[in-house]
């Protein structure tokens, strides 16, 4: 994996509607070489990247940092929108099952809309179909965790930050490879679950670490994860799942003191003023893992 660079490729705004007459909006990322490289035809990986509760596609693409990656690596990301809250509709929710807010309330098809943003996108650019990712931040990556159990025919691996899983009776069609990340000073979604004192959704979320265990046992990965700590920076422990089924792996990765921004966004990207964790790159880490699971079979 390259480290990020300036992004110089294409930005696309756009809507899409659903069967619920929403028009849906997102936001794409080409990266340059897509247009200048002379293979515009070679299958490129994408990325659906989802922010979290009450933020926005381009508030996500901002914080994270995903374009510089994109034009770094050769993939396509794209930023979708959640249902608007307020009379201004700025910040928005999904409905990743019991979180959060109005999507919630509002009984809102998310799944349906991923999956209808990303056959679309297959129209319109070269996405390879054995590298589709999802990612995710606190809401985003309940999110994305329900696409792994509803949408596994078309994701393949899942990368979060900051989540749990929030959805009884997953059963992915396939296994899907995951990475959980998540601070053990999260405030919004505490490590060992319950109502944070930041939280403003209400919802006694369920133990984090429960979903990287439970993907793991749908996986066929052995009961018992590999432990490890991190010989570069003593704060970040992994428990790993492997070998598990078609080639997949669950990581559930601990990071001693981080709180609940995304870890490594820089100052000018923060929401709120929120100080993120600096010795980790979420966006990095999420997607060296992503693109090193592929579907394989």
């Amino acid at each position: 994996m390259l480290p990020a660079v300036e992004p110089r490729g294409t930005t696309i705004a756009a809507t899409l509607r659903t069967p619920d007459s929403r028009d849906r909006t997102y936001h794409v990322y080409v990266p340059s070489t897509l247009a200048t490289d002379g293979s515009a035809n070679a299958p490129v990986p994408l990325l659906v990247a989802l922010h979290g509760g009450l933020g926005w596609g381009t508030q996500f693409e901002r914080t994270s940092g995903f374009d510089g990656l994109a034009e770094a690596n050769r993939f396509i990301v794209v930023y979708p929108d959640g249902i608007g809250v307020g009379p201004n509709a700025v910040g928005k929710t999904w409905n990743g099952g019991r979180c959060c807010g109005p999507a919630v309330r509002q009984g809102i098809d998310d799944v349906t809309f991923i999956r209808m943003l990303i056959e679309h996108l297959r129209t319109q650019h070269p996405i390879d179909p054995a590298r589709i990712f999802a990612t995710g931040h606190s809401n985003g990556g309940i999110l994305a965790y329900r696409l792994a159990c509803e949408l596994a025919d078309t994701i393949v691996a899942v990368g979060v930050q900051s989540a749990s899983l929030e959805i009884d009776g997953c059963q992915p069609a396939r296994p899907v490879s995951l990475l959980h990340i998540h601070g053990t000073a999260d405030q919004n979604i505490p490590i060992n679950g319950g109502t944070g004192p930041n939280a403003v959704s209400g919802v006694s979320f369920r133990l984090p670490r429960l979903g990287a265990k439970t993907i793991a046992a749908l996986d066929g990965c052995p009961a018992e994860p590999l432990r490890s700590t991190d010989p570069t920076n003593s704060d970040v422990s992994t428990e790993t799942w492997r070998p598990c089924s078609d080639g997949t792996e669950v990581r559930f990765m601990t990071v001693d003191g981080a709180p609940h921004a995304w870890m490594g966004a820089p100052a000018n990207a923060r929401r709120r003023g929120v100080a993120s964790y600096p010795g980790l790159d979420s966006s990095a880490v999420i997607w060296q893992f992503l693109i090193a699971h592929p579907r394989t079979s």
